[in-house]
């Protein structure tokens, strides 16, 4: 099974942790990074697509996909 996951954050060193733990725990980079502003709060946040495939697992919309 092939999961997928959208890591958001805020435009800071925190953001760049997540991506790092995601990858160190056998994800794949999906796509191109984003950058928007957010004019709520009246900063930048960054995004990024995640993969992993998973064998010998049935999807579950209960699973926690950052435990996989």
């Amino acid at each position: 099974m092939k999961l997928y996951r959208f890591l958001s954050g805020p435009d800071d060193s925190s953001f760049c942790h997540k991506v790092s733990l995601a990858l160190s725990k056998g994800w794949d980079l999906h796509g191109s990074p984003t950058y928007a502003f957010d004019a709520e709060t009246k900063t930048m946040r960054c995004g990024q697509a995640v993969i992993k495939n998973v064998p010998r697992l049935d999807y579950d919309p209960e699973m926690k996909l950052g435990e996989q």
